[in-house]
């Protein structure tokens, strides 16, 4: 069966605890758009919201009408997770949380790796996964078993490291650790539709990481060691879009740093 998001601006139901609005800002980068997530316990008017997208008036008012909002969390620092930050804090009052202090609002503190938090009848632990950007974190939902893992891993495709701060040695660290978490958990992406099985797609994304890894190994070896991103983009990726090349550099480039770096 084919996963696939409805129309934009509907609040849709995944489980009994969480809920997505899928946020209208379509692209290269963002698939259909941000996944900005809801999590209400059962019985519960509070809520909490992962996530709330780029600055989009229409699709922040949309979330903030759903509250009470009791806290606001963020996977990573781009721009079509965090843009509408400030907003929705104007909206919602609610401390946002998040690894990187830029995004810290009403008294929120920085996000602990294996912190416990415990807010509207939920439980929810913060699983440092850092590579795709250094402040990536995922959040798992305790009692049932949810893992929302912001761009560490998507709906669909693979993900794209980023070149000004992703590490690939920590992102393959941070794969193995959500695969560690054992099967049986579902994942929420940040981006494209939710996925039945994280032991499955953690698998299956170390597998791709360390084919594309060998691929960068072996266009150097034909290339030469001084080559360029962007001649093993050429080199790696000549079967995919030239649309796209530009995406793939930035995870080439990481690679190199990754393999180039000092023993």
């Amino acid at each position: 069966m084919t996963l696939a998001h409805p129309a934009y601006g509907q609040v849709r139901a995944v489980t009994p605890i969480v809920s997505v609005v899928l946020e209208n800002n379509p692209g290269m980068m963002t698939l259909d758009g941000t996944n900005t997530w809801i999590l209400r316990a059962p019985g519960r008017d509070e809520c909490v919201v992962v996530d709330p997208g780029d600055q989009d008036e229409e699709h922040l008012a949309r979330v903030a009408a759903l509250g009470p909002v009791a806290v606001t969390l963020i996977t990573h620092r781009h721009v079509d997770h965090t843009g509408g930050v400030q907003r929705f804090f104007e909206l919602t009052g609610a401390p946002v949380r998040s690894v990187d202090p830029e995004f810290l609002r009403g008294g929120g503190e920085p996000l602990v790796d294996g912190e416990i938090i415990d807010v509207a009848g939920l439980t929810i632990r913060v699983v440092a996964t850092p590579g795709h950007t250094r402040d990536s974190v995922s959040f798992t939902v305790e009692c049932e078993g949810t893992v929302l893992t912001g761009d560490t891993i998507l709906g669909r495709g693979t993900t794209v490291l980023d070149d000004s701060d992703g590490d690939l040695g920590d992102y393959l660290s941070s794969l193995r650790r959500l695969l560690a978490l054992g099967p049986g958990h579902r994942v929420m992406p940040g981006h494209g539709p939710e996925l039945p099985d994280l032991h499955t797609v953690a698998r299956q994304y170390l597998d791709h990481r360390e084919e594309r890894l060998a691929q960068v190994q072996a266009a150097i070896a034909d290339l030469g060691e001084e080559a360029t991103a962007r001649e093993v983009v050429e080199h790696v990726y000549s079967d995919v879009d030239p649309q796209l090349w530009p995406a793939a550099e930035k995870s080439v480039n990481v690679q190199l740093a990754y393999l180039r770096a000092p023993n």
